[in-house]
């Protein structure tokens, strides 16, 4: 069958190539961690496909690229409109794909989704540009030409949000894109395409190829006619799809993993503090931003855990469609397993459990406890590595240098938290920090005109307004003689 049910909307499983829908020979399963059953069989590109998308992509480009300015920013906007008529629709077969709380797409992600198309057709319009400049009589105007066909690789812990934060830059600098959805969580992505093509975008503007990362991906991003790879997801994938680039000198832009310090000094607002702790926990801890290297200040150590458990232990686990949960499911049986095996690791290795530990095994599936460890050794796996589920560790520090050295003892740079009465304790320790994104008293307050992205193994290169553009075009400086001319 080429059209899932799922939860009332009917979804097309195979790819959107050029305009038109294609099967593919072979489907993979797409399963719901909401109760584990199958609610897709999901066309199963590979090669063939990918070949077929960069063609129709390529084939686009020209006329795409030509395209004003404030024809592709209508066409952006015509986009948001359709996302912003379906939401409820898309936030239901999200949430059912990949387990996220309902709540949450209907409050923040969708209209986030909405919002990615509406802010970068505003930018391209009103804001990006350079004020020309002179060098001895000579005038310099810089501007951003059109690169040519993206790959564009996202992620399963929030599938069509990070999807649409690289399709719509990437659309309106006038690039045509493939867009290769994660096979745990690929539904939003069709009804995307079928969202793009009701809005009018010309055909093979935007396609999406189906399939696993080893067969579709792995075609995508060795393809010698792509101009810019894009992906989010984790390090190892990533070195892989660096080794294809670099055949090609593709250029790449790489959101990747995350062990984010969160810092609290004794001076800081303590309910502030432990609830935006806590708040790390946030989509069953799949967040590659979170704050799961918990710092608290000696002095308050055990106010601060007696809050946190508290407040923790008032969290409700269970099927995320239900608007009153709070921690749904883990997305997949293999990532369940996964986070498992980290826990029951550090278990065995000494570190203290003070929440959690395992699997909810009063719900059952794919349902993971919200855990807590604390005595652990700095260097071990669970205090280093990045787990990607909801699982925090705790330790204490006495001053400054000391949680800032530690902090920064890190593989990864993505985000880090501080918590701090004190404003020039703020502005010094913030300085310090290895992170792309530093926020001091508050947590995920995301503005699309930031540079957003990883220092060192937490991803290369920054996106987000004129960042974004600078990624996806080729900066063009040209200079004007003062001399030469006619009139």
């Amino acid at each position: 069958m080429n059209t899932a049910l799922v939860a009332g909307t009917a979804v097309d499983t195979r790819h959107w190539i050029g305009g038109r829908r294609i099967g593919s020979t072979g489907t993979f399963e797409d399963l719901s961690p909401i109760d584990g059953r199958t609610i897709a069989h999901v066309a199963r590109g590979g090669r063939p496909e990918a070949d077929a998308a960069v063609a129709a992509a390529k084939t686009a480009f020209p006329a795409w690229a030509a395209t004003p300015p404030a024809e592709r920013a209508r066409l952006l906007r015509a986009i948001a409109d359709g996302v912003e008529k379906r939401l409820e629709e898309l936030a239901i077969v999200e949430t059912t794909d990949n387990g996220a709380l309902i709540r949450s797409h209907r409050r923040g992600v969708m209209p986030r989704v909405a919002h990615n198309f509406r802010f970068f057709a505003d930018y391209l319009e009103h804001e990006l540009g350079h004020p020309d400049f002179e060098t001895r009589g000579h005038r310099n105007h810089v501007s951003w030409d059109p690169a040519g066909v993206c790959v564009l690789i996202s992620p399963w812990n929030a599938p069509l949000m990070l999807a649409t934060w690289k399709v719509a830059p990437a659309l309106a600098a006038g690039n045509t894109v493939v867009l290769k959805p994660s096979e745990w969580s690929p539904l939003t992505a069709s009804l995307l395409a079928d969202i793009a093509a009701d809005a009018g975008l010309p055909d093979g503007v935007l396609n999406v190829v189906q399939g696993i990362g080893e067969e579709a991906g792995a075609a995508l991003v060795a393809h010698p006619d792509v101009r810019r790879i894009s992906f989010t997801g984790s390090v190892p994938t990533a070195k892989v799809i660096a080794r294809s680039a670099a055949a090609n000198l593709t250029p790449l832009s790489l959101e990747l993993g995350g062990k984010s310090p969160f810092l609290v000094f004794a001076d800081a607002d303590l309910d502030l503090a432990v609830a935006n702790a806590v708040e790390q926990y946030d989509n069953a801890g799949q967040v590659c931003l979170s704050g799961t290297r918990l710092y608290v200040e000696e002095s308050i150590r055990d106010e601060f855990v007696r809050r946190f458990l508290e407040r923790a232990g008032q969290l409700k686990q269970g099927d995320p469609r239900d608007e009153a949960t709070d921690i749904g499911p883990s997305v997949h049986p293999d990532h369940l397993s996964r986070v498992d095996g980290f826990v029951q690791r550090a278990k065995r290795d000494g570190a203290t459990v003070l929440l959690g530990g395992g699997p909810n095994t009063d719900l059952g599936g794919l349902y993971y406890r919200p855990t807590l460890f604390t005595d652990v050794d700095p260097r071990s796996e669970i205090a280093t590595e990045e787990v990607f589920g909801p699982v925090l560790v705790l330790h204490t520090f006495r001053d400054e240098d000391e949680v800032v050295a530690a902090a920064n003892d890190s593989a990864f740079g993505l985000a880090a938290m501080l918590f701090t009465g004190d404003p020039g304790r703020a502005e010094r320790v913030a300085a310090r920090l290895v992170a792309g994104t530093v926020w001091t008293n508050c947590f995920f307050v995301r503005d699309l005109r930031a540079p957003f992205g990883g220092a060192r193994q937490s991803g290369i290169g920054r996106e987000g307004g004129t960042w974004s553009f600078d990624f996806y075009c080729e900066v063009k400086n040209t200079v004007f003689a003062p001399v030469g001319w006619r009139s």
